[in-house]
């Protein structure tokens, strides 16, 4: 028996991503904290912004407006340009 594995994405050729550069520390990054707009990920983002900012990290907040898209290009452009991570909360 053969199976045949379909990729969904229909790309012809898989084009190459080289990974971000890790921070090397918590101190002085602007880490950016995304809340999908499910319920309770907002208390996930508050605990774990409380440890960021105690590791010296400045801490950005951004939200989606819905969970059921993916976020605005305008907001992407936004957490791109100011953050130097992003952290996205999912809950339920």
């Amino acid at each position: 028996m053969t199976i045949k594995v379909l990729d969904p994405t229909s790309e012809v050729t898989k084009e190459t991503v080289a990974s971000p550069a890790r921070l090397q520390t918590l101190d002085g990054s602007s880490i950016g904290l995304l809340d999908i707009s499910k319920p309770r990920g907002n208390v996930f983002l508050d605990a774990l912004e409380e440890l960021l900012v105690e590791a010296g990290a400045d801490v950005k907040r951004f939200i989606k407006p819905t969970f059921t898209k993916p976020a605005p290009v305008d907001l992407r452009h936004e957490i791109a340009s100011q953050c130097d991570a992003v952290i996205e909360a999912l809950a339920d």
